[in-house]
């Protein structure tokens, strides 16, 4: 997942998730923008979250899951 990311391109000094610094092997690109985290199982947390909820919100409303 990070690779060939920077830790100079990350937009985030900080993790969202644990409000550690940021590590170079926990980056991901999220709308455009290399965002990290502390570890890569925070980082793994991210992306299963965001792709749960990219899920939800592309159903139309009455659509079962």
């Amino acid at each position: 997942m990070a690779e060939g990311l920077k830790l100079a391109d990350c937009i985030n000094e900080t993790c969202p998730w644990s409000g550690e610094p940021v590590s170079a092997d926990s980056l991901i690109v999220y709308q455009d923008n290399v965002v990290g985290f502390c570890n890569p199982g925070c980082r793994d947390k991210f992306q299963k979250a965001v792709q749960l909820f990219d899920g939800i919100a592309s159903q139309r409303p009455g659509e079962a899951n």
